[in-house]
């Protein structure tokens, strides 16, 4: 079998099977195929309901979304933040649009979700993955950008058995990947060529890529006048942390969503005990 086609790893395909041994299916005792009759009497096999539930399982253990946002679902964006700002609505929209338009009419374009820090745009990008999981069953993967780069680096250290490539086949292969927190580590030559090598690699593959970032996309600052010029002397901007270059590739490789509003953090998703 080709397991690629499938978006199924032999690893993945492994761990299903032992699944289906430990816990077998009540309708088809593990064997994952039913036997119907059909309308003119005959008798043919069909897979059981369980294997389509097995198959999301898996995709959900090789999506490698943090426990903390394992919850972080479309529907409950709307209990938690939508009172907030009118942007969030129409964040939640386009969200929402984005999965029911996959694959066909989004032509492997992702989003660019933009805002500062608790807005809620790390919860829109997993519901995303979670929704195109659940209701499509598309093989996606979640990466922080820091824990990325660190990853990367460690594959260096001669005494670690991974190479880099292997680190980053994964992120390139990746149906539909989730890069949270773009920009988040301090910009250097490697940085950029880094950043550089994998969009490119995906934009080249037309596969579709959900970016995070708390910085504003606009070029460096260097290369802005007036009111943007102003605001950019107090705060970095997206070109300022990845290069022009490769944020004006972002505005081939996804629509730009722009969320503002407080903090959610520090109101209703603040920690509390009790």
């Amino acid at each position: 079998m080709n397991y690629s086609e499938h978006g199924m790893t032999e690893h993945s395909m492994n761990e299903q099977m032992d699944e289906q041994i430990r816990n077998p299916c009540d309708s088809c005792g593990g064997a994952g195929m039913m036997l119907v009759t059909n309308a003119d009497g005959r008798r043919s096999a069909r897979p059981c309901a369980c294997q389509q539930n097995l198959r999301q399982r898996a995709l959900l253990r090789q999506a490698r979304i943090p426990r903390r946002y394992e919850h972080c679902v479309l529907t409950s964006f709307t209990t938690d933040h939508l009172s907030a700002d009118p942007s969030l609505s129409r964040a939640l929209s386009m969200a929402r649009g984005f999965v029911g338009a996959y694959p066909v009419e989004t032509g492997g374009r992702g989003l660019l979700l933009t805002g500062s820090v608790g807005v809620g745009k790390t919860h829109l990008a997993v519901g995303m993955l979670l929704a195109l999981i659940e209701e499509k069953s598309v093989p996606g993967l979640f990466y922080d950008y820091r824990e990325l780069l660190k990853e990367i680096q460690h594959s260096y250290n001669p005494q670690v058995n991974s190479t880099e490539l292997e680190v980053l086949r994964p992120v390139f292969e990746a149906e539909v990947l989730v890069l949270d927190e773009l920009g988040a580590q301090k910009p250097t030559d490697w940085v950029w060529d880094t950043v550089a090598l994998i969009l490119n690699t995906r934009y080249n593959d037309k596969r579709t890529t959900l970016i995070t970032t708390n910085y504003a996309d606009l070029p460096p600052a260097a290369m802005l006048t007036g009111d943007a010029a102003k605001r950019a002397a107090r705060e970095e901007t997206l070109g300022d942390r990845i290069g022009e270059r490769m944020r004006s590739r972002l505005a081939e490789m996804c629509v730009r969503v722009e969320m503002t509003g407080a903090d959610f953090r520090q109101g209703p998703g603040r920690a509390r005990f009790g």
